[in-house]
C-alpha cells in the first residue's frame, strides 16, 4: 500500500506503517553515517547534548557525493545500516522514530524498534542520483570536519522507501524470504 508521511514521525503513524508498505516521505531529516553515530554516542557517554533533536526524527544513513552546479547535492543513496546497529538502540531510546537505510539490522535494533514505537525503512540501492530529485535543502549542521559524514539536515519530498521493520517487529527481509520459500 503506498503512503504518503510527514515528519516529524509520530506514534500514530507509526502504528498505522506496516512491513511492505511503500512510504512517501516528505519534511525534515537528517543524514548521518559511521562517523557522525560514533560522535554522538562518544557526546552521550560524556554527558553532552547532542546536536540535533532526535524526538520523532528520522536518521538517512547516507554521505551524500559532493553537488554539482546547480543541485542542491550529489548522489545520496543509502549505505548499510547495519554498520550503525552498535549505535541505533540508544538513539531510538533518546526518541528517534525512523531510520533508512539497506540491509538487514540485529535482533537488539529490531528489539528497540519495538519498544520505541519506531521503523526501519529501506530506500533503494543503486539509486542515489534518483534519489538526491527528492532532496529540496542541504545543511551541514553539525561535525563539518567530517566531510561527507557532516550531519545533514535534509528536507526531502515524496522520498520513496519501503517499510522493512514496523513498530509491532514484523520484517520484511524475513517475511519475503518465508513467502518465496512457499
Amino acid at each position: 500500500m503506498d503512503k504518503y508521511i510527514y515528519t516529524p514521525i509520530t506514534d500514530a503513524i507509526t502504528k498505522d506503517l506496516k512491513a511492505g508498505d511503500y512510504i512517501y516521505l516528505s519534511g525534515t531529516i537528517y543524514s548521518a553515517r559511521d562517523a557522525a553515530h560514533k560522535r554522538m554516542i562518544e557526546a552521550l557517554d560524556q554527558g553532552e547534548q547532542l546536536p540535533i533533536d532526535l524526538y520523532q526524527a528520522v536518521i538517512y544513513y547516507m554521505g551524500p557525493s559532493p553537488a554539482r552546479e546547480g543541485q542542491v547535492i550529489g548522489s545520496a543513496g543509502p549505505t548499510t545500516s547495519g554498520r550503525m546497529d552498535k549505535y541505533a538502540s540508544k538513539l531510538l531510546d533518546l526518541g528517534l522514530k525512523g531510520m533508512i537505510g539497506k540491509g538487514k539490522r540485529s535482533e537488539e535494533v529490531r528489539s528497540a524498534i519495538i519498544r520505541n514505537h519506531a521503523v526501519y525503512l529501506a530506500a533503494i540501492g543503486g539509486a542515489g542520483a534518483f534519489i538526491s530529485k527528492c532532496i529540496k535543502k542541504s545543511e551541514i549542521v553539525c561535525y563539518d570536519d567530517l566531510g561527507t559524514e557532516a550531519i545533514r539536515k535534509l528536507e526531502v519530498e515524496n522520498f520513496p522507501m519501503i517499510v522493512v521493520i514496523d513498530s509491532d517487529g514484523n520484517n520484511l527481509y524475513e517475511t519475503a524470504a518465508e513467502n518465496y520459500r512457499e
